[in-house]
């Protein structure tokens, strides 16, 4: 009995020099670590002993770190994130939306869930949308212009988000090219040509005339604008024919090809993300893509062609930026005659061009 009781007090003694030597384990209540059957734990050096000659480039507080130090030894740094992470679900489209003047009928379920497809791929996708918020501020001020001077609605103008993301070189597999994305037998309904050297359809001021022009025709022949951009989207014959066949005579009970069903929908639902991207993607005003300071000159080429890159030094550009201003130039080369291009607008006296002559 009496070595079982003195087995007990020595056992007592040892967890209580355990726990003295690792006072924030003792605190957190945390059991001691038990060692592997095969190893051998070496006692505590005395406090009057010299520690051991440190191995060569190990930083001493590796080797004993104090309970003050645990928390720097971290491997991987804290990473902060500015703002916090919002989830698709926490945005919601509104109750009531308008487009050009016009209702949408939200009350409709198979509407709203049409609308609410095309407001949750357009977030879904947020770098894409980003770069195309940006992108409006240098698209939307010229078209904006236009559509006030024709007595149009502002709204119209989103339609370039859906049609070509605001690319004026866009090209379509349907043989659809610009902004406004004309097939070329509409384009020349609407005086837009293409020939070898240029492509009028990618003119952003001539593509939009003849959108206005177009889509004033169709307002008219069709009674409203869902109904007009539907026909801008399918040809007005076509819609024609199918509010016939299908009784109907509104676009939001019309049946058709998948394309046209999303077109007019995504269109309303690119005005309600992108005329407040502050409030769906975290842009201001000084986010996007300020509009360009340009001015258009007269170039004569009087040999059978030149090339742009020279042309492009002239006014104090380069090739690659001349392309970009003037997309309807299809060819490296301008051929002999009398053009108008776009060009970086250049403070004088300091850096002034020499412009060519009009005949």
């Amino acid at each position: 009995m009496g070595f079982r009781l003195m087995g007990l007090l020595l056992a007592c003694l040892s967890v209580s020099l355990a726990l003295d030597r690792h006072p924030a384990r003792a605190q957190q209540g945390s059991a001691p670590v038990d060692p592997a059957p095969h190893e051998t734990v070496a006692p505590a050096p005395p406090t009057n002993t010299p520690p051991a000659a440190e191995p060569d480039n190990v930083p001493a507080e590796t080797l004993y770190p104090s309970p003050e130090s645990e928390d720097r030894l971290v491997v991987l740094p804290e990473i902060k994130r500015e703002g916090e992470h919002r989830f698709l679900s926490s945005f919601k489209l509104p109750d009531k939306l308008t487009f050009a003047g016009e209702t949408v009928p939200l009350d409709n379920w198979q509407v709203r869930e049409r609308l609410e497809y095309e407001f949750y791929q357009f977030l879904e996708d947020e770098g894409d949308s980003i770069i195309l918020a940006k992108r409006t501020g240098r698209c939307f001020p010229p078209v904006e212009k236009q559509l006030a001077d024709a007595g149009l609605p502002d709204d119209l103008k989103y339609m370039l988000l859906v049609e070509s993301k605001c690319v004026a070189a866009a090209y379509s597999r349907a043989k659809a090219s610009g902004p406004w994305q004309f097939i070329g037998s509409t384009g020349k309904r609407y005086k837009l040509y293409s020939n070898q050297w240029k492509d009028d359809r990618r003119s952003l001021e001539m593509s939009t005339e003849a959108a206005i022009k177009y889509l004033r025709f169709l307002k008219q022949d069709l009674g409203d604008w869902f109904l007009a951009m539907a026909a801008y989207n399918a040809g007005e014959d076509r819609i024609r024919k199918l509010l016939k066949e299908q009784r109907v005579d509104e676009y939001w009970k019309l049946h058709y090809v998948r394309e046209t069903m999303r077109y007019v929908p995504r269109i309303i639902v690119a005005k309600e993300i992108y005329s407040q991207p502050e409030k769906y993607l975290g842009l201001t005003k000084k986010d996007l893509y300020a509009p360009l300071e340009l001015e258009t000159v007269t170039v004569t080429i009087k040999e059978p062609q030149r090339h742009l890159a020279l042309i492009a030094k002239d006014f104090g550009s380069y090739f690659l930026e001349l392309k970009m201003l003037n997309p309807e130039i299809r060819k490296e080369y301008l051929p002999k005659g009398t053009h108008q291009l776009k060009v970086p607008k250049q403070d004088c006296p300091n850096r002034c061009f020499k412009q060519g002559k009009t005949p």
